[in-house]
């Protein structure tokens, strides 16, 4: 599971993206408590008194509980006077000075996770532009969340079959495809004490200092992790988001360091530096 503070980050950074893109003055947002369906609002920009901050949204109640129980985005052109929602929230909503609002889930494996909201302080039509880029923003943060989601899940397979004294044939693999798919996940994550913790759990798994003995750029040691977990040019470059032959420029640079003549060297004079597990 993502930590809340990594997903409050993910959140943060997109409604401040949002509120760049579409000059909204008002955008905030929050996540879904643990083990309840309510919303708790905590990150705000626009805003000008503390009437939403740590407001608890229950689904199905105003907009955003309105989006939460429907999955879908919502928007109100009057939020006071909206037939469409309910009006347990009129009181802080109106004590900011909001009218046209819309609010957006976030979704991550058909679950709300959060909402992300934006305002105008006149009763107008929020319009296409606005709604899309909300949307987008949205899924910006479920695919990071995606993304930690998939870190965290690795991090947990791999320490099992990392911690046996005398691993056998196939821990030994585990890990290795572990380290590899660390590797290539890490520079996707945008939080940076999350995107650390893969690395040095990258260097334990090793058995070294992530990037140590021969001096492996980073995406060397990406590109030489996915060789040694059985993949080829092509199917590393899918994986790290490169092509095939910046690939074979990585392979060949790895492989003049470590004093290697072909693949299966460069990976064993890794594993003997502590590069690779």
């Amino acid at each position: 599971m993502t930590s809340d503070a990594s997903a409050a980050g993910e959140i943060r950074g997109a409604l401040l993206r949002l509120r760049r893109a579409t000059g909204l003055p008002v955008v905030f947002g929050g996540l879904v408590e643990p083990g309840g369906p309510r919303v708790r609002i905590s990150e705000l920009s626009g805003t000008t008194t503390r009437a939403l901050s740590s407001l608890a949204v229950t689904s199905g109640n105003g907009l955003g509980g309105r989006a939460v129980a429907l999955a879908r985005p919502c928007a109100v052109t009057d939020y006071s006077s909206s037939p469409r929602i309910s009006h347990e929230y009129d009181i802080p909503v109106a004590a900011e000075g909001l009218r046209s609002v819309l609010a957006v889930p976030v979704v991550v494996r058909r679950r709300v996770r959060g909402v992300l909201y934006g305002a105008l302080r006149s009763a107008q039509p929020l319009g296409d532009r606005a709604l899309c880029a909300a949307v987008a923003a949205a899924r910006d943060v479920e695919q990071a969340l995606v993304v930690h989601e998939e870190a965290r899940a690795l991090l947990s397979a791999a320490w099992p079959a990392s911690c046996p004294d005398e691993p056998s044939g196939s821990a030994r693999e585990q890990v290795r495809e572990a380290h590899a798919a660390l590797r290539a996940l890490a520079p996707r994550i945008t939080d940076p004490m999350l995107r650390a913790e893969l690395l040095d759990a990258c260097g334990l798994l090793a058995g070294g200092p992530a990037g140590g003995g021969a001096g492996l750029a980073p995406r060397e040691l990406d590109v030489l992790a996915c060789v040694a977990a059985g993949a080829t040019n092509a199917a590393a470059g899918a994986r790290l988001g490169l092509r095939p032959e910046t690939v074979k420029g990585y392979l060949r640079s790895a492989m003049r360091k470590l004093g290697a003549h072909t693949r299966g060297e460069a990976v064993a004079a890794a594993r003997r530096t502590g590069e690779l597990p």
